[in-house]
């Protein structure tokens, strides 16, 4: 079964282009199967050993230990996908997995800035130094292309064409898309790039990259988060925002501005409408609450 997961794990990244963190998921995930088939079956069974019954003894080995729904569906999930590549490469007949039943998950809606709290965060980096100039470029960057972390660190100086104002990002499973930026960030990513050339310089590698640490280094996303902690507790704003709350927070804006779901899937670079129409019941739930506010008869 270990070897079998180790092909599984070399296929997610040679095939599927799965980042980094996708893996490190995965394998924390089977790492849970192994612990379960070890402690109460007594040993690993082998792919086409693996069955319905010792599988649901599994899921209900979690349920008993008081893991959420979204965990118990997410190792479920591991598991189809295991199990699915070992059927495609014979070392099973069947996939055991795919007849269970995933937990029903409800879907929290996503935490988001209104507009006002958004300039409030925008505004609070310093423009008075180089670190202030490189984190308010940050941060309109987030904002006005509704990045990802990850995308945003993984940005070279090379992927913002100036002329056409428009950056090109590697999202999820290393897929590109452009993402147009509007003229604050524009502005933003001006000055910060002024200034950017009169700091350290570091590996070649990391000169390429946008956004550098006070060593000239590339960003990380622990530095990000960091940044944006700091910058909350100065403004005052709600410690449940984080780095991803500002691509909430702009996709919400743009349907509320009256954009259609499809352009906002396009924007975001999401596979499916479906992870994008979670926007839409928190752009239904404002309406809801202006409603109620504003018409006499609402309540």
């Amino acid at each position: 079964m270990e070897a079998a997961f180790d092909g599984f794990l070399r296929y997610l990244r040679v095939e599927r282009n799965a980042s980094e963190l996708t893996r490190k998921s995965y394998a924390e995930d089977f790492a849970s199967f192994l612990d379960y088939c070890q402690d109460r079956l007594g040993s690993v069974p082998r792919p086409a050993e693996a069955d319905i019954p010792c599988l649901r003894g599994y899921l209900t080995y979690l349920h008993e230990c008081g893991y959420q729904r979204t965990t118990i569906a997410r190792r479920l999930a591991c598991l189809r996908s295991l199990f699915r590549y070992c059927c495609r490469e014979q070392m099973c007949s069947s996939n055991p997995a795919k007849a269970l039943r995933t937990p029903r998950v409800g879907r929290k809606l996503p935490h988001y800035l209104n507009s006002r709290e958004v300039a409030a965060l925008l505004e609070a980096p310093p423009a008075n130094e180089a670190a202030g100039l490189r984190d308010r470029a940050i941060l309109e960057t987030l904002y006005t292309a509704g990045l990802r972390v990850a995308e945003l660190v993984s940005l070279n100086i090379g992927d913002w064409d100036r002329d056409a104002n428009i950056i090109r990002v590697r999202g999820k499973g290393k897929k590109e898309r452009i993402a147009p930026i509007g003229s604050y960030a524009d502005k933003a990513l001006s000055r910060w790039l002024d200034v950017r050339e009169n700091g350290p310089r570091s590996t070649a590698d990391d000169q390429q990259a946008l956004f550098l640490n006070k060593f000239g280094c590339r960003l990380t996303t622990r530095s990000i988060g960091r940044m944006i902690e700091k910058y909350l507790k100065q403004t005052g704003l709600s410690d449940k925002t984080s780095p991803h709350t500002l691509r909430h927070s702009f996709a919400t804006h743009l349907l509320d501005g009256g954009a259609d779901l499809r352009s906002v899937q396009e924007l975001l670079g999401h596979k499916s409408l479906t992870t994008t129409q979670i926007y839409t019941h928190v752009s239904a739930a404002r309406l809801r609450d202006t409603y109620e506010k504003a018409h006499p008869h609402a309540k």
